[in-house]
Parts: C-alpha cells; structure tokens; sequence
C-alpha cells in the first residue's frame, strides 16, 4: 500500500493547529487511527485538541496522557487519546490499542515507540519552523482501487 502526503500546512499558534486537527476529524470513521510524530513542544496534543473538537468532543476536556497513557472521550465517535512517550516499544502491546481503534478515533501521541508500522493509519508529523511556527504534514494511506 502507498500512501500519499499532503502539502506541508504552517501553523503560527495552537488555534491554528487545532483547527488542522479539527479539518482532518471530519474525514474521519471508526478505525481511524492517527499516528503523532514530533519533538516535544511540536504541537502533539493540540493536534488532539482539534481532533477533539472536530469530533464534538469539547477541546478544553483534552490534556496530555502522558501518566494516565489512555484518555478516551465521547463525542460523535469516541476519541482515544494515546501518549506512548513513556513507554518501550516492547510494553505497547499490553495496552490493546487495536480493540479500542475498532470503534472510534486513535490518537497516539510518540507512535515511533510502536513496535510495528501501521500501515493503514494517518501519519501526521509536527516540526519546528520557526519561534512560534510549525509545519504539519498529514500523510493518508493511498485507497487502492477496487478490481476491474
């Protein structure tokens, strides 16, 4: 499977990353699962935030899962929001994230300490562009065409 990259989106502030998030959650079904990658301080959560919001979830409800590890929310589709950055790649899988992508949204924050690449889910890269500026990059898997 390919999958396709869409331009590189500049965000100047969190609102703007949010509504980045908020953008993508309208494309989104059960057994979406959204992949984070980014230093600290990129923009991880208000991503989610977004996410959140264009869920029907209240974005204020949002907050890092870092100690907790799984946050879930109730919107249109219930939002798992996932932060994988305190863990080895080898304790990912005691958390059973692919029985809870089965009915809503994943959001897994520091999804390079998986233990395996998920080819079928969105990727989305938060850097650094700048003081107050990040560059977002949302890769898509390619919909392959059915046969003829």
């Amino acid at each position: 499977m390919t999958s396709v990259a869409d331009d590189a989106l500049l965000s100047r502030s969190d609102t703007d990353t949010e509504a980045i998030g908020a953008d993508l959650a309208t494309r989104l079904g059960p057994g979406s699962r959204v992949l984070l990658y980014g230093e600290l301080g990129a923009g991880k959560t208000a991503f989610v935030r977004g996410l959140a919001a264009g869920l029907g979830v209240d974005p204020d409800d949002v907050s890092s899962p870092t100690f907790t590890l799984v946050q879930e929310y109730r919107g249109r589709l219930p939002l798992y929001h996932v932060d994988l950055y305190r863990l080895a790649p080898g304790d990912v899988d005691d958390l059973g994230l692919d029985a809870l992508a089965a009915d809503g949204v994943l959001a897994i924050e520091w999804a390079e300490r998986m233990p395996r690449d998920d080819a079928g889910a969105i990727e989305v890269r938060l850097e650094h562009a700048g003081e107050d500026e990040r560059r977002i990059t949302v890769t898509t898997p390619a919909r392959e065409d059915p046969p003829e």
